[in-house]
């Protein structure tokens, strides 16, 4: 059992293999490790006859493919996915160069519920660890940013259930704050994970060396974004904290885009949550029943809560606005958009959209 299991209720092995994060990691059905650890050598060498080799050597019969169980066909996905980046990398699309793994992507990409080609899932939270890690590069930072998007899922998906208890209730019940205070607990984990990024991958390796790798590839004659840090859903936070009744058309957009790359659960979530009333809506409406120059002891306490959340989240995309402006500075950058999409411009409304979250509600108190 896995931290996934122990915080989400109904989910567990037996009604969601994609939790089965220790099955999946050391699931190898494409007995890929050996071509895995040479990876990083073929890219230092720009081989991409190599790497189209390694693909084809990889690339099972779909009728094989067929019978995988969700735990196989995500692992064989992610060692494909691999060498789908890499090849993109050196400018080559991988599905003109292999074109036999098209139906396999397609194939595993309907067995899993998932887009048809790797996420970000594949690339940390499903990644085995030690000398079987799968990486573009063997560098340390390599490492080091897999394991900081890797630690963050556990706390983001205990931070759902804990957002999910808070859109069930109002603002005066003491269950309201409780479920807010679990909320910036989880959330402050992100808040780590990004640190240790800044402690331990520079703008420099991550915007020329690490980036390249993370270019959007085309299947079937659509575009599909690469393994992104920003695929990491923290935008399901906020959907239900502030965003699904006081957001911004970039964002709307970007959310609409980011969605699919999310696990089938986190989706559902999605279409639970979008379009209800947020917990800065409920707060703001039950303060406007109130008169008097005191609060409710209860409704103030929530107010509290919401804003110490709201602050966390604020403290995270501080550190996320500033750290991509260091990456895709004028002088460094290759590319305009991140990985995930969208420009830098797009993180520093973020920023702003929850300060303002946060100060409307800090002004409360």
């Amino acid at each position: 059992m896995t931290l996934y299991e122990l915080v989400v209720p109904g989910l567990d092995e037996r009604t969601d293999p994609r939790y089965r994060v220790a099955d999946i990691r050391a699931a190898d059905p494409l007995g890929a490790d050996a071509v895995m650890a040479a990876v990083p050598a073929m890219n230092a060498d720009a081989d991409t006859a190599a790497l189209a080799v390694a693909l084809r050597a990889l690339v099972p019969d779909p009728e094989l493919a067929a019978g995988w169980s969700v735990v196989d066909a995500l692992a064989a996905m992610r060692d494909l996915g691999v060498l789908l980046g890499s090849l993109k990398r050196h400018g080559i699309q991988p599905v003109t160069a292999v074109p036999e793994v098209l139906p396999v992507l397609e194939l595993l990409g309907r067995r899993t519920d998932m887009v048809p080609r790797d996420t970000v899932h594949h690339y940390t939270a499903w990644n085995p660890p030690g000398p079987r890690r799968r990486t573009y590069t063997g560098h340390p930072m390599e490492a080091h940013l897999q394991e900081a998007v890797r630690m963050s899922f556990p706390a983001l998906v205990a931070a759902l259930d804990a957002c999910a208890r808070t859109a069930r209730l109002e603002p005066y019940d003491p269950g309201f704050a409780l479920a807010l205070d679990r909320t910036a607990h989880h959330v402050q984990s992100l808040v780590d994970a990004i640190d240790l990024t800044v402690a331990h991958v520079t703008p420099e390796y991550f915007a020329r060396t690490l980036r390249p790798y993370f270019e959007e590839i085309d299947v079937a004659g659509r575009a599909y974004l690469g393994p992104a840090a920003a695929q990491v859903p923290l935008w399901l936070v906020d959907l239900t904290l502030w965003q699904c009744d006081r957001s911004d058309p970039a964002y709307d957009a970007f959310l609409a885009e980011s969605l699919p790359y999310a696990l089938p659960s986190w989706r559902e979530f999605h279409a639970r949550h979008h379009g209800g009333v947020s917990a800065v809506s409920k707060l703001s409406a039950a303060l406007s029943w109130e008169s008097g120059d005191r609060i409710p002891p209860q409704l103030a306490a929530s107010a509290d809560s919401l804003a110490r959340v709201l602050r966390i989240l604020k403290s995270f995309r501080a550190r996320h606005f500033t750290l991509a402006r260091k990456a895709y500075r004028d002088d460094l950058r290759l590319y305009e958009e991140g990985s995930g999409g969208a420009p830098v411009a797009l993180l520093r409304t973020l920023l702003d959209l929850t300060r303002a979250n946060e100060t409307l509600v800090r002004h409360t108190l």
